[in-house]
């Protein structure tokens, strides 16, 4: 899903219906669905990973887990998620628990049934035989002790990406919303540094312009180009904004 080799962009969806992720799918490589601050349920979850399914285009769908949690991550998966976003990983430990959580015996520990993903068994013996291989793993670094414990988060096998949390990371740090501080620039550079010593792609999220200039220039492997409730709500506010400058 994620390369060092390729810049990889997708789109992030809170809402819980369907039609959102339905509309966003076809100008995105992949879609991440939330779980973690967001009112969806598994089933919400399910309608969503359909709708992007049926969408133009060939976007993937990946959903973030509540936490890092065997049974939250199995349901992910379970519905048809093809990857899954594992938020505030602090340390190899638990980012070894978040590896066996996705995978199947002997790799994991994932319980296997005949699910959506597996076509509701239909497909099932195909299904475990090319999960491990096919399913993507995101660790979500946002804390310091996240932080001082990257190198050895990005070293453990079975972790596909790391991805920067910026609000919680930058909030972590003592610097809330300082994206272009010092001690934010810092934290990221190390990140980077983790990943690209790993071979370990390196992804985060941009709510503005100014915010895909910043972190494209800062040698990111993939980006989450805005969320949908940002979108909708800067479009209302621009939009209204102009219209009442033009009537004033």
């Amino acid at each position: 899903m994620f390369s060092t080799e390729t810049f990889t962009v997708g789109a992030w969806v809170s809402l819980a219906d369907p039609v959102v992720a339905e509309m966003v799918a076809p100008d995105a490589e992949f879609v991440m669905l939330d779980t973690e601050h967001a009112p969806n349920s598994t089933a919400t979850i399910a309608n969503q990973i359909r709708a992007i399914e049926a969408a133009d285009g060939d976007a993937v769908p990946l959903a973030r887990a509540l936490d890092n949690d065997t049974g939250a991550i199995k349901r992910l998966l379970d519905v048809g998620a093809r990857g899954v976003m594992v938020p505030m990983v602090e340390s190899a430990t638990e980012t070894r628990e978040a590896v066996e959580a996705a995978r199947y015996p002997p790799e994991g520990s994932r319980g296997v049934a005949g699910t959506r993903a597996s076509a509701y068994g239909r497909d099932l013996g195909e299904y475990v035989a090319t999960a491990n291989d096919e399913i993507t793993l995101v660790v979500q670094i946002e804390t310091q002790t996240g932080l001082d414990n990257v190198d050895e988060i990005a070293a453990v096998d079975g972790v596909d990406a790391l991805f920067v949390g910026p609000a919680d990371l930058s909030a972590n740090l003592g610097v809330f919303g300082q994206f272009e501080s010092d001690v934010f620039r810092g934290a990221v550079e190390t990140i980077l540094a983790a990943g690209e010593e790993t071979a370990t792609p390196v992804g985060t999220l941009a709510t503005s312009p100014e915010g895909v200039d910043r972190y494209c220039a800062w040698g990111f492997d993939y980006l989450i180009a805005g969320t949908d409730a940002g979108h909708i709500q800067r479009g209302v506010s621009n939009l209204g904004e102009r219209a009442r400058e033009q009537v004033e």
